[in-house]
């Protein structure tokens, strides 16, 4: 293992220290069989700032192009250092956000459908979303607060003006905010998601 930690140390967060980094090789070296609530801090949930990657209970989300805005649970895409309110902006910064939907009401929504192909297993896909295999969506297993397992869906980002959320009222409002191990996963989960350097396309 010690040999592991120093060829993968150079890839994991330069701010830890050498006993965090070691917890988190630690954590992400028994990856996907401990996808549970050690992706959760309580450190912070008494902070009054928005960390990325954070839960909130009720933001405003819409659904193109239907015309229907609702309130819903959220996570939170935008870096931390972005929609800070100490870091002022000429126009104000916004909030990056996708909608979290219920497990369960995922794999009932999957069981209805018609159309899947032939040689689709809905057991097999359930798997892979757990262990964060489906690169459209970040799993989060039940805590507390979410009450139920749950999906962050990574390719329906809505935005708001950060004024929008209450900082007096954050605490309450929110779910969850994720460890280092938590957020080294959700990190390579935007990444693989939204960036794809080895795209196989020529552009010019």
């Amino acid at each position: 293992m010690n040999q592991w930690f120093e060829d993968f140390k150079t890839y994991l967060p330069k701010y830890l220290s050498t006993e965090g980094q070691t917890n988190l090789f630690a954590e992400l070296s028994q990856f996907p069989s401990n996808i549970d609530g050690r992706l959760y801090t309580l450190r912070l949930l008494k902070q009054m700032n928005i960390f990325q990657g954070d839960g909130l209970a009720s933001m405003w989300v819409s659904d193109l192009p239907s015309e229907r805005i609702e309130r819903t649970r959220v996570m939170v895409l935008s870096n931390t250092c972005d929609i800070s309110f100490e870091n002022k902006r000429l126009l104000g910064p916004r909030i990056l956000y996708c909608p979290i939907i219920s497990f369960p009401k995922y794999e009932n929504l999957i069981r209805t459908q018609t159309s899947l192909p032939a040689e689709f297993n809905l057991a097999s896909h359930l798997d892979a979303v757990r262990k964060q295999l489906t690169s459209s969506m970040f799993y989060l297993p039940r805590n507390d607060t979410l009450g139920e397992d749950a999906i962050a869906m990574l390719d329906r980002v809505n935005n708001c003006d950060a004024q929008a959320v209450d900082l007096d009222q954050l605490i309450l409002n929110r779910l969850f905010t994720l460890s280092d191990y938590g957020f080294y996963l959700f990190l390579f989960k935007l990444s693989l998601h939204f960036t794809r350097i080895r795209e196989g396309i020529c552009r010019n």
